[in-house]
């Protein structure tokens, strides 16, 4: 019997419930990261912001999210996961409250680091309720595909209401839209999420590696976000990133030898999980040239406005929508997610082939409609990637398990920004020198990041091909309702 004790919600709709309200969380995260770009100038105009300054707005929130994750999983495996899970939402929304009456530049940046906290608490174990929530691989293909689009779409909605609420309002309403989503969020997490009281720390309560793991992914974070500018050959980014490895390879050895694991390396001996955090990192880097260099194209070479970039990239949303909503989870039940990960990846890679050929002057039906119909490869490639993700977690490894999913997402997101960043940056300024114009500059340098992203999503195909385990032979007599997911329960308002 495991050592965590659950008390599972009576009907089946609670669960239901209690899913939406697992990604009302991962909404209002998602949101947040894609929101405030919008409205960095805002900022920045408003609150006397350095350029310098201005982009520890973001990189305060990646810091404290993508170095507490990890630990914050291992911790609701340890305390309880709902636990967890309402103190992050608690933390996030008192923090965005804060953010949003910050009057100068230290008070903000401080309230972002906040929302990174409360991020990173609620993000961690969001994962490990969902699976101990639905157990039945039909009811859970489709739960994963909701969490699934939920993130993706996250996106594309905070860029439109981004720019909405900054040029209809003003900044503060990006922060304080979170007040009343967080407060409904938490009326109805209380009644409706299990209850669990965890391992007790005593199981896990490695002060030592929770001190090396947070420090090291702390500071590896802070020195990729800083690699633009110093430079990736510069002492600052050697140095730290140096010492960033020594302090995880630290962590590693002390999990092979303490009698109370925080992270039992027992999780990675799953070749899906391990495969599948791999992949996650290689798919995620690439993708942010999708996300984000995609906005930055449409905007300074298109000159598109805030709004206008927003609904050019909503048939993305609309399409990830339907797929991983619609067929996501029927294909994963008859052909597996191995397949279907590939599959999406393939789509993926068409993305990016395209984008590297995009033009100075590009029509949108053309050149940019047909990029956004294949970003249905996300719909299939997220649930399935993240049903492999928490394959091999057991009931009480299942916070670490989604803590160590998350946390790779993370990495590969920093990895990103950094690299496909600074290449496409540098690539603009070589081009600038030549004499090329500036919108021709801004499109070559983008088209270089999208070929490494191209680049990176194959690769992302031959670690799927090769290291994900072969998918075991699937019962014949499975019937069509069974594989289909519009049978399973719809939620109940």
């Amino acid at each position: 019997m495991s050592a965590i004790s659950a008390s599972p919600p009576a009907i089946s709709h609670s669960r239901w419930l209690a899913l939406g309200v697992i990604a009302t969380g991962m909404l209002m995260v998602v949101l947040d990261g894609s929101i405030v770009t919008v409205a960095m100038p805002a900022i920045q105009d408003d609150l006397g912001f350095s350029p310098v300054g201005l982009s520890w707005v973001v990189n305060a929130y990646l810091i404290a999210f993508g170095s507490l994750l990890l630990l914050a999983g291992r911790l609701g495996d340890l305390i309880g996961r709902k636990r967890m899970f309402l103190a992050g939402v608690g933390v996030f929304t008192a923090a965005s409250l804060l953010a949003a009456a910050a009057t100068s530049p230290a008070i903000l940046i401080a309230a972002r680091f906040l929302q990174g906290v409360g991020s990173a608490m609620s993000s961690a174990v969001s994962l490990g309720i969902l699976v101990t929530l639905f157990t039945e691989p039909r009811e859970r293909a489709k739960a994963i595909a909701v969490f699934s689009f939920t993130g993706a779409a996250g996106a594309s909605i905070g860029q439109v209401l981004g720019g909405v609420l900054t040029d209809a309002l003003n900044w503060h309403w990006i922060f304080l839209i979170n007040l009343p989503i967080g407060l409904v969020a938490l009326a109805i997490a209380v009644p409706v999420l299990p209850a669990d009281r965890g391992l007790g720390l005593r199981a896990g309560a490695d002060v030592i590696g929770a001190i090396l793991v947070t420090a090291g992914l702390m500071l590896g974070i802070y020195t990729v976000v800083k690699v633009e500018e110093h430079g990736w050959t510069s002492a600052h980014t050697l140095g730290l990133g140096a010492l960033s490895l020594l302090l995880l390879a630290g962590f590693v050895a002390r999990q092979a030898t303490a009698r109370t694991p925080l992270m039992p390396l027992r999780i990675l001996r799953s070749r899906s999980v391990a495969g599948a955090n791999v992949i996650q990192v290689l798919m995620v880097a690439a993708l942010f040239s999708f996300q984000i260099l995609v906005a930055l194209y449409l905007q300074r070479v298109l000159e598109y406005g805030a709004a206008e970039t927003g609904l050019a990239m909503l048939p993305a949303a609309a399409v990830i929508g339907a797929v991983s909503l619609g067929v996501s989870a029927r294909l994963n039940a008859r052909f597996g997610e191995r397949k279907v990960l590939l599959a999406g990846i393939v789509l993926l890679i068409g993305v990016l082939g395209l984008l590297t050929r995009v033009p100075v002057h590009a029509d949108y039906v053309t050149d940019l409609l047909p990029v956004m119909l294949l970003a249905a490869g996300f719909g299939l490639a997220l649930p399935a990637l993240t049903t492999l993700g928490m394959s091999g977690a057991k009931e009480d490894d299942a916070g670490l398990a989604s803590g160590l999913f998350n946390t790779t997402q993370q990495i590969g997101m920093s990895l990103g920004v950094a690299v496909l960043s600074t290449l496409a940056a540098s690539r603009s300024d070589s081009l600038l020198a030549q004499g090329r114009s500036r919108a021709e500059a801004l499109t070559g340098g983008y088209r270089l990041a999208f070929t490494v992203g191209a680049g990176l999503l194959v690769a992302a195909f031959v670690v799927a091909f090769t290291v994900l385990a072969q998918p075991r032979p699937r019962p014949t007599a499975v019937t069509e309702e069974a594989a289909d997911p519009a049978a399973a329960p719809a939620p109940v308002a």
